[in-house]
């Protein structure tokens, strides 16, 4: 059985670990409520200017000095930017895990936010935005959460270059002063580590420390339902979403296997019909995409301007298909599948502190591997149908990138 470490500092701060005793390394986070949806209006893109900027100088480490401490642990550290957290972390060597710790205490408790590294941080964000361009799909799919989810659940998490251009080092160092409230933080570890140090040693560091996080999230309404962006490119590049079952759903995993029918891998349908069989797209498949509000398929496909209304059509007909039903086959290769994704994950320490930490905030628990494995196992082909006959397909949110608007 997998096993789970948890505790909770006096501040409130979760510590959760999962400990993989047949590595030598370990990888942690810090979950801060300070996500693309916390910021107020003008401040989009916010959290990915934060992101870059506590990194330059923290305690009493300036810039340079912060960076030769990082790589001096042989630290690879990352920052994420998600709808409700930005995440701080690294993947290092387990003995230099108290070191590293120590070091993020500083940069998560007291960066210095110093304005000439401001104008830095926020250059790279504005270069970020700007580079969308020559990323289509990437730049399409932001675009279509930011439609699809209630506003401002889906706010872009690269930014917007209004927004950014506009911001000011002290407004912005105001709310990561708020944001970065320990006590309503998660932090996850997952590989070799002594659980009890770990816990001491955060207590020490985070234990006295509060502050107010971030005001709740007030949804508002959801976008456009369909959206084009002009682009006189040869190639036209849709993406669209539809509702499914949340992670705390009991539909959850007959979701999940449903999608992975739809698109995991070349024997599946997207990639069959729309591809293979009808030469329609170079590129199309779906995902699942969760928020802790709401839940989603995402689909995307790369083709030229003359296809382009034929491939919407085919992957909305693919979609709606769905409910009337899957084969034994089809079920057998989505288990397949998906439990082969898991044990590729339950072999790095970097995705397994993000995934339990991911799991907390979203669920209040962590599910262990045999759970998550055991819930895939146990669905059914009749589960599955019956999930997509309650549940079937029919409403979308599109968005493209081409020379022209198509129907939809």
């Amino acid at each position: 059985m997998d096993r789970l470490d948890q505790h909770t500092l006096k501040n409130g701060m979760v510590i959760l670990g999962e400990p993989m005793e047949a590595v030598q390394s370990v990888a942690f986070d810090f979950l801060l409520p300070a996500g693309a949806s916390r910021w107020p209006e003008g401040f989009c893109g916010g959290a990915n200017v934060v992101s870059d900027w506590v990194f330059r100088g923290a305690g009493a480490r300036d810039s340079r000095q912060l960076s030769d401490c990082l790589d001096g642990l042989g630290l690879q550290r990352f920052s994420s930017t998600s709808s409700s957290h930005l995440t701080l972390g690294a993947t290092l060597e387990a003995g230099n895990l108290g070191e590293a710790l120590d070091l993020f205490g500083d940069i998560v408790l007291r960066p210095r936010l110093e304005p000439e590294q401001f104008d830095l941080a926020r250059q790279l964000a504005i270069d970020e935005v700007r580079s969308l361009d020559d990323e289509p799909h990437q730049k399409v799919m932001l675009k279509l959460k930011e439609q699809f989810y209630p506003s401002p659940l889906g706010r872009s998490t690269v930014g917007e270059i209004a927004d950014l251009e506009t911001m000011t080092a002290e407004a912005v160092a105001d709310r990561v002063r708020r944001y970065f409230a320990a006590s309503n933080a998660v932090f996850s570890v997952a590989g070799r580590y002594d659980f009890d140090q770990v816990c001491q040693q955060l207590e020490r560091l985070f234990g006295t420390a509060g502050g107010p996080g971030p005001e709740p999230v007030k949804a508002g309404p959801q976008g456009r339902h369909y959206t084009h962006i002009p682009n006189d490119g040869a190639q036209v590049h849709i993406g669209l979403m539809t509702a499914t079952a949340r992670l705390t759903d009991e539909d959850y995993y007959d979701a999940r296997v449903a999608i992975s029918v739809l698109s995991g891998g070349m024997s599946a349908r997207l990639f069959t019909e729309v591809r293979e069989k009808r030469g329609l797209c170079y590129a199309v498949g779906a995902r699942y995409h969760a928020l802790k509000e709401a839940a989603s398929i995402m689909g995307y496909a790369g083709t030229t301007p003359d296809k382009a209304q034929e491939t919407l059509d085919v992957i909305m007909e693919q979609f709606r298909h769905l409910q009337e039903g899957i084969t034994p086959e089809e079920l057998a290769r989505a288990k397949v599948g998906l439990k082969s994704s898991l044990i590729l994950q339950s072999e790095s320490s970097g995705s397994r502190a993000g995934s339990i930490g991911t799991d907390y905030s979203m669920l209040d628990r962590v599910r262990s591997l045999d759970e998550i494995k055991q819930r895939v196992e146990a669905t059914t082909v009749e589960s599955v149908t019956g999930f997509l006959r309650r549940n079937p397909f029919t409403e979308f949110t599109v968005a493209t990138i081409g020379q022209k608007a198509i129907e939809c």
